[in-house]
Parts: C-alpha cells; structure tokens; sequence
C-alpha cells in the first residue's frame, strides 16, 4: 500500500540525513525517501544502512531514490528514479519484479511512459517554485495538477500519484481534489517546529472527503 505521505529526506543545519529522516518517524511518517544528490553508491551505502535500521524500529517504508543497487543492497522496500537519472524500466532490471518503483513526471507523457516501464507509483511536480531541487521542471501549479489527474482519468490510468514541489499545509486539502493519491513533503516536515503537530495536520488533510467534481 502505498502511503499518502512520503517524507524526502534532506540535510539540515543542525542535522544529518538520518537524523531528520528518525524525526520524521518520531513524527508519524510512514514512507521515507532518503535522497541524497550529487554522491556515489559508496557514499550513500552507509547511511542506507542506518536509515534502513530506524525505518524498521518504526514499522515505516523506505525508498531509496536514484540508487537501485543501493535499494537491494539494504533490502530497501524500493527505489525512485528521477527524471534525469534512468528510467523505470532501467531500475526494474536491477530491482527484479517485486520492487516498488517510483519515477518523477511533470507531463502526462512522462507518466504515461512510467506507466508503460512498470511504476509502483508517480511523483508529479513540481506544486510550486522550490530550492530542494536543483534543474526545476516548469512550475504545474493547481491548474497544471487538474489538467493531467484528468487526462489520466479519460486514458483509465489508475497509478497512484503524488503531487510534490514546494507543498505547504493550506495547499493540501485542494491539492488532494484533483485527484491525487497524496503529497511528498521535505521543508514542510524538516523544518516543522511541531513536528508530530503538522505530520498529524498532513494526515488530516489528505483523509478529507474528496468533493468530486468530475
């Protein structure tokens, strides 16, 4: 099952990727993605090790993005590829068939794509202008989500699909009617001074009732 909230692991000042990824945890996420850019395989082994560690205290998904290799080394629950990085397909072959497999999109022709290579799931972004995240795709933005999460629905596609890219709380309710399976979030989580408060804030808003409209 694939959860509505999936942490994005990130560096803070005052803490490393494991540590924000266990406060994350303490908090009430389920699904955590540890995400570290611009590093090798050798590099991120280690702290895959140690997340991998913390994600089963806590009974919480882990998905290790860009480094299929890394994911069955750890014995991770899957792995999510960017839009630059390989395709789905590409990490299925390392992975084998029982893999979660996560790609990025900013189109429904990336989707679509991701769909036909085997994806688990779609990250669909970015929301809004973010400094997570380096080479930022066009901005969708609520009107972008509601044009694809349509085109999907008139192709029959089902695959889960989670809006991310500069989410803060008051966006959650809207963004979840258009039709999205739930949000990725980093800053939002990260940088929370309540962390179980807005984790829990999160959740609530993405269990509304969906007003359908379409």
């Amino acid at each position: 099952m694939i959860s509505t909230l999936h942490y994005i692991s990130q560096s803070s000042p005052a803490a490393s990727h494991a540590e924000n990824i266990q406060a994350a945890c303490d908090a009430g996420c389920n699904w955590i993605q540890l995400r570290i850019k611009q590093t090798t395989e050798t590099a991120i082994l280690p702290i895959a090790f140690r997340v991998k560690k913390i994600c089963e205290q806590y009974d919480a998904t882990l998905i290790i993005n860009d480094y299929p290799s890394v994911a069955v080394a750890v014995g991770a629950a899957g792995v999510h590829v960017g839009k630059n990085d390989m395709t789905v397909a590409e990490a299925r072959r390392i992975t084998g068939p029982d893999m979660i497999i996560g790609g990025t999109a900013n189109t429904t022709a990336d989707i679509l794509q991701h769909v036909q290579d085997g994806a688990s799931y779609v990250g669909l972004g970015p929301f809004r202008f973010t400094t997570t995240k380096q080479n930022l795709s066009p901005i969708l933005g609520l009107g972008g989500y509601l044009a694809i999460m349509e085109q999907l629905r008139q192709q029959e596609i089902a695959v889960p699909v989670i809006a991310i890219g500069g989410i803060l709380l008051p966006d959650i309710a809207t963004i979840k009617q258009t039709g999205v399976h739930g949000i990725a979030a980093s800053g939002l989580v990260t940088h929370a001074t309540d962390k179980t408060l807005t984790v829990k804030q999160i959740f609530e808003q993405l269990n509304q009732p969906a007003i359908c409209n379409h």
